[in-house]
Formats: structure tokens, sequence, C-alpha cells
């Protein structure tokens, strides 16, 4: 369906609101300490909402109807993976973070392994957030091709464009205001848009009358290793990214970072299930179209326009939080642990802000290119990818810093992650019958077992 007045208005105004708060929020950044960490003031609700504005993106919406759309509720894995992360970060990871007063995850590793370690995990980390900013990126390319019918090229200009105005001026804190803002349009998106696709189809049973249940109402239709795999991505990967490490950072205290993990732990869950009755709906009533538009034509065909508008923006932004989330994740390990201790010791705080700015925009930037040539991929493969990769590099080497220090050397902290990572890409040669992530990470877990057997 073609956009309407109506359409055009709402997104506008939904945009523009969204965007200038993202500017203002910036006027009280004055260096990197506020950019990165927003004074470690924040209470549970904004730490949660700072997760949940990187954490439910386009791979939790657009790619979660593209996936139930394609393989049913199977793909309400990435959702329940994004919670049980959350869990695990509330109950194992953030006191010991906080304690550690270290702004990144590869601060922890080279404070006990020392400067190559740091090295190493930064550029094999800055590589899986790279892979989400693609999806992100892939999601809104979706979304403006559905809305407007823009080029690739085109719909990648705008999705930067957003996802700059998004987080590169407020940073961590500007991030986690805007996500306040952005999840209470959203949950109000998904559950008019989940509930309406229900009762449209009649109820579960209409769903069940019209696809196949094996396939479609199967959480394990894909097999065991691959539905299961993508939830272990995604909740290693939540433990293992810089932007849900660093908005435990800006608790104010270990109970409101703890409480704000499992608020956004409960946040998850019901976008997801909504996203899923979306994807399903759209296969049962319109099976040839293009799986990755499920979620915005069902908008554009069925809520009314002002409506429509106001969710079609809200997408968009949701999208551009979690990109610009992993973006400002990005640069913050890039400024703090390339540049800071290796280009310019020296740096003060106003040019460390001015350099994570820039490889912000970089990174975006890169990000949108390499769109160009996978139109076409699927939106949750990306995601569940990125998240696995960081967690291979990040996962082992953080986890005995921080509770079994002084029990591994350094090398063998280094070999871990670069076995890791090459025993995983070495496993998606191969047809293997579950996810690559167990055999990448078992390899690295290996490498350090047997380090501290020797020992």
């Amino acid at each position: 369906m073609a956009l309407t007045a109506g359409h055009i208005v709402s997104i506008v105004a939904t945009l523009a609101v969204i965007m200038t708060l993202g500017v203002l929020s910036g006027r009280k950044v004055k260096n990197a300490a506020d950019f990165n960490t927003g004074g470690k003031s924040a209470g549970a609700v904004l730490v949660a909402a700072t997760i949940t504005g990187t954490m439910i993106g386009g791979s939790s919406t657009i790619g979660t109807a593209e996936g139930a759309f394609s393989h049913g509720f199977s793909a309400w894995w990435f959702t329940l993976g994004s919670a049980l992360g959350c869990l695990l970060l509330a109950w194992i990871y953030a006191k010991p973070v906080r304690q550690s007063d270290c702004m990144t995850i590869q601060e922890i590793i080279s404070a006990e392994y020392g400067r190559t370690a740091g090295l190493v995990t930064s550029v094999l980390t800055g590589i899986g957030i790279v892979l989400n900013i693609v999806a992100q990126i892939l999601a809104a390319n979706a979304l403006l091709g559905s809305m407007f019918g823009f080029s690739p090229l085109t719909c990648s200009l705008v999705s930067v464009v957003i996802m700059v105005c998004y987080g590169l001026f407020g940073g961590i804190k500007g991030s986690g205001l805007l996500g306040m803002v952005k999840l209470t349009l959203l949950y109000l998106t998904a559950i008019v848009c989940g509930v309406l696709a229900l009762m449209m189809q009649g109820g579960f049973g209409g769903f069940w009358r019209a696809l196949p249940a094996e396939q479609y109402f199967n959480l394990l239709s894909r097999g065991v290793g691959t539905d299961l795999g993508m939830c272990f991505n995604v909740a290693l990967g939540i433990i293992s990214t810089q932007t849900y490490v660093q908005a435990v950072m800006i608790g104010k205290s270990n109970r409101a970072a703890v409480r704000g993990c499992l608020l956004a732990a409960a946040l998850a869950l019901p976008v997801g299930f909504f996203s899923v009755l979306v994807g399903l709906y759209m296969r049962a009533n319109f099976p040839a179209m293009a799986a990755a538009g499920a979620f915005p034509d069902f908008i554009l065909q069925y809520l009314p326009a002002p409506l429509a508008g106001v969710a079609l923006a809200t997408l968009l932004i949701t999208v551009a939080g979690t990109g610009s989330g992993m973006a400002l994740g990005f640069g913050t390990i890039i400024s703090s642990d390339i540049y800071r201790e290796f280009i310019d010791p020296k740096a003060d705080g106003k040019k460390l802000l001015a350099v994570s700015r820039g490889i912000i925009l970089a990174s975006l930037i890169i990000s949108a290119a390499f769109t160009l040539g996978n139109a076409g991929s699927a939106i949750l493969g990306w995601g569940s990818m990125s998240m696995g990769l960081r967690a291979v590099v990040l996962l082992a080497p953080m986890t005995t810093a921080l509770f079994w220090p002084g029990r591994i050397r350094p090398g063998a902290a280094v070999s871990s992650s670069c076995l890791g990572v090459a025993v995983m890409l070495c496993g998606n040669l191969l047809s293997l019958p579950f996810d690559t992530l167990f055999i990448g990470l078992l390899a690295a877990i290996l490498v350090l077992i047997i380090d501290f057997c020797r020992r």
C-alpha cells in the first residue's frame, strides 16, 4: 500500500521528536566520561531502558516477524535468548563488572592479561559489533523499502542519518533516555499489531488450521542444535557485548544495575511474542510476499494512517536505537582500548569524546556500505552470528579475569580468543546440525582449562 498524507505526517512528526531529543541530550555531554558512563547516576529504569534501547531492535521485531513468516515460533528464540542473557548478566556478572571499575570488557581483560590481550580482543570484537550493525541496517532497509520504495543505497543513507542523530550526540545516557520513549511506543505497536493479527485470524485456532503445526508451532522446528544455538548465541552475546556492560556501569548502585537487568529481561519477551504473531498472520494470508516485509506491510495494510505512521516510525527508531547502541559500544572500545592505550595515552576527555564520535560515524558508514551487497540476507542470521562471535572472543577470558584472577597466563587468554574464533569460522564451512558457537566456545574454554592444569 502507498503512503498517504496521514502516514507521512505522523512518520515525520515522530521521527522529528525522537531525533531532536537525541541531539538535545548531547548538550550535557562535555567529555568521554559523560558520553560513555553518564556519570554513573542512573536508576534501575534508566539502566533497563539503556539495555532494551539497544537489545530490542530490528532483529527482535522485523527480524523475528521475518523468521516467524519462514519458520514459525522458533523465531522467538532470539528474544528468549535476550531475556536469558539479561538474567545471567544480573545474577552473575553485574556486580563483579562494576567492582572492576573498568569502562570496557577489554579493559577488564587487559588489566588481568596485558595490553596484547586487550588489543586482540578489541579487534576481534569490533568485527562482531559491525556484523550486528549490518543486521540493523538490513532491517531498516526492509522497513524503508516497504514504506517509500527507496533503493538500497538511499535506504542505507537514511538509516545512517537516523542512527547518527539517535546515538552520536547523547552517548550512553542519551540512548537510555531515548530508550524509554522508544520502548513505550514499541510496546504499543507490538501489542496492537499482535492482538489485531490474533483477532483477525480467529485466535490461535485460526493459525493452527491455516499453517502446518509441525513447522509453525514447534519451537525447535529447525532442529534442537540450530534453535537452542540461536538462544545461547544471543544470551552469551548479551554478556559479552560492550553496550550492555556499559549500561550496567551507568547504574548508581549495584542494586540499581541488577534490577535494571532483570527489568530488561522481563520487557524483552512480549515484543518477540507479538512479532511472531504478526509474522504468522502474514504467512497464513500472504504466503508469496517477501518475508522481511511482514511487519511493516502488516502495519501499512491494517492500521489507520496516523497510527500506522507512528508505528512505522517507532520500528525505524527501534532499529536505529540498536544500530547506534552497537556503534556506541564500538566507539568506546576503539577510543579507550586502542586509541588511548596505543596511539595517544595523554588524550584528555574532550579529545577522546571527539575520537569516539568519529569512530561511531565511521562504523555506521562502513556497515551501511556492506549491506549493499547483502540486501537479501536474513536479519536474524546476522544478529545471531554477531552475538556468537563476541561470546567466543570475550566470554571465557572475561570470566576468568573476573572470578579467577592470577590463574591463567596472558598467552593462554590470547590463544583462547583466537582459537575460539578460528574453530567457529571453520565450523561455518561445514553443514553441522548445531550452531558453531558451541564448538568455538568449547575450544576457547579448553585452552584456558589446559593452561590452568599446567600451572
